[in-house]
């Protein structure tokens, strides 16, 4: 079963950062479950990353998650990561490896949700937060403060139409919700990420890919573990709207679109 493997165009600019690991792990996944779990392996136990209590990070079948199990709790107690074989869980292994810390600090803190509320019926406002992180955030890093006010203040034609010229040297996004990918393998212009504003230096914008990552994976990791969290700490992106992620947005005309680019009360800071 190829679930959507194929599908996959390596050409789309948010999907830069992973793509190397990626075309590998594609060809794998489309050559089976057994032969991709294979190689998601070999890349782990020479990357030497953790989960959340320092277990050594591996992937297994779902069907080897025990019934009685959390996902999470899992994971953080045996390094283990359930992985199906289709998309979702794709993306997902892949942020495991282009921001480790973060994914780590996720674990850690659901974990330790999960160990001090147990699981319910509902996972309560710290852990939905950790959830829509790991799912449909997207990594806005901003060395302008006007900026990161354009995004919480649904500012369209500011961030996106005023100031286009700043993208790629005061602020950037990067995706990393795994779901948030998933939709984008077939994208529609409604597609909206979560953002989570991180004030970066201006001398972050002369970073290569690999510096970037690494900044933002240990900067954002210890706001998660440090920081209070609920819902509103992220800004809603339309991801399509960034410069150079969509052809039609060159045209200004793609931002009146109120259907998508909608107003609305300013979040707090993040």
């Amino acid at each position: 079963m190829s679930a959507g493997f194929a599908d996959i165009d390596w050409a789309r600019p948010w999907l830069a950062p992973i793509e190397a690991r990626g075309r590998r792990w594609q060809a794998a996944a489309l050559a089976g479950y057994d032969e991709y779990l294979a190689t998601l392996n070999e890349d782990a136990a020479s990357a030497l990353h953790v989960t959340g209590r320092g277990e050594r990070l591996a992937f297994i079948g779902q069907e080897e998650l025990p019934p009685d199990a959390s996902y999470e709790g899992h994971i953080a107690q045996t390094g283990r990561v359930p992985t199906r074989h289709n998309l979702h869980d794709f993306f997902n292994a892949s942020m495991w490896f282009a921001y480790p810390r973060i994914k780590a600090a996720l674990n850690a803190r659901q974990a330790q949700q999960i160990d001090t509320l147990g699981i319910g019926p509902t996972r309560g406002g710290v852990r939905d937060a950790l959830t829509l992180f790991d799912e449909n955030a997207v990594l806005f890093a901003c060395a302008d403060a006007s900026l990161a006010d354009a995004l919480r203040g649904f500012d369209w034609r500011t961030l996106f139409v005023g100031e286009r010229a700043a993208w790629g040297t005061r602020c950037e996004a990067r995706i990393f919700g795994h779901a948030l990918l998933e939709k984008l393998v077939a994208p529609y212009k409604a597609c909206a990420g979560h953002a989570w504003i991180v004030d970066v230096p201006a001398g972050y914008f002369t970073l290569d890919d690999a510096a970037r990552r690494a900044l933002l994976d240990e900067r954002i990791s210890h706001s998660i573990l440090d920081a209070p969290l609920d819902n509103r700490v992220f800004a809603p992106l339309p991801v399509l709207g960034v410069p150079g992620w969509w052809d039609a947005n060159t045209s200004t005309a793609f931002y009146e679109d109120v259907s998508v680019f909608r107003t609305g009360r300013l979040n707090r800071r993040c």
